[in-house]
């Protein structure tokens, strides 16, 4: 199918863009990568009035890592930037984002998706919006009074919904601290497929010992769902310790049932893959460099 009619606009600064969407209202979107927003558009999933491209803003691509200031990523940065970034402070503190690129869709999408954008469309199965929320992630969101900064908990409201307002856009996603050990692990039907259950965990481990964790599923809800993650703590690095909290994910949510697969299984998939994630996360070294 072909799209809705839609008016095109092309925006050569922040500035221009924010006037522009405050002026054209709440049926106008931000048009970036353009990876998931065209799609639903010829499916007439959505209908936008009008599109504000930003694809050729300057000064929005980039990894900025300091061990002072975490990790900063520009709204416009690809996905294969992430992913082949070779910046060893990236590697060191934040190696969970170039691994877990891989996860995502084709070549094609990766070399031309931005970061931002798949924050801004919240699927919830996404990888980025699944490690917004583990590592603690603030989101940049520009508007016409300013800049405002929405922890990433706060900024998934559901289905393809967040806080923010339609005459702001996401600027920059701000990473404040490392995370050494932590994992994201999926199940796709094929390769490049929407995961029908994604896991992101992080471990604090000292000395044989699990101290504290986290947890955070994708696929399983409307929005990425956090675990209470409280049983890790004080237990030893072991596989069954793994595999009892991978038990206690599991139990603790309420997935949807669709062709993918049936509430039960996708229980099952969750038990596994947070087990699985956990394990991988246990192995890696202080300064895990790949």
């Amino acid at each position: 199918m072909k799209p809705a009619p839609f008016a095109y606009h092309r925006a050569h600064s922040v500035a221009e863009a924010v006037a522009l969407l405050a002026e054209l209202g709440d049926e106008a979107k931000i048009l970036a990568g353009g990876l998931s927003l065209v799609p639903m558009m010829n499916f007439r999933l959505a209908r936008p009035t009008a599109l504000v491209d930003v694809s050729r803003i300057k000064g929005l691509s980039y990894l900025r890592a300091d061990e002072n200031d975490g990790l900063r990523i520009g709204a416009l940065t690809t996905h294969r930037t992430v992913e082949t970034s070779r910046d060893p402070a990236v590697l060191s503190d934040f190696g969970v984002l170039p691994r877990s690129a891989r996860w995502i869709g084709h070549y094609p999408i990766r070399s031309r998706g931005t970061f931002g954008g798949s924050i801004a469309h919240a699927d919830p199965a996404s990888e980025w919006c699944l490690l917004a929320v583990l590592l603690a992630a603030r989101i940049v969101l520009t508007g016409p009074n300013g800049q405002r900064t929405v922890p990433a908990g706060d900024f998934f409201e559901g289905y393809y919904s967040t806080a923010a307002a339609p005459e702001e856009m996401i600027t920059e996603i701000w990473f404040p601290e490392a995370a050494k050990r932590a994992v994201l692990t999926e199940f796709a039907p094929r390769q490049g497929d929407f995961a029908v259950v994604a896991a992101a965990v992080s471990a604090d481990i000292d000395d044989g010992v699990c101290r504290k964790g986290r947890v955070v599923l994708g696929g399983v809800g409307p929005l990425p769902v956090e675990v209470n993650a409280d049983l890790l703590s004080g237990q030893p690095a072991t596989g069954s310790t793994w595999q009892a909290m991978g038990e206690h994910a599991a139990g603790q949510i309420d997935p949807p049932d669709d062709a993918h697969g049936d509430a039960g299984f996708r229980r099952r998939l969750t038990a596994t893959l947070v087990s699985r994630a956990l394990a991988e996360a246990s192995q890696l070294g202080d300064k895990a460099l790949t």
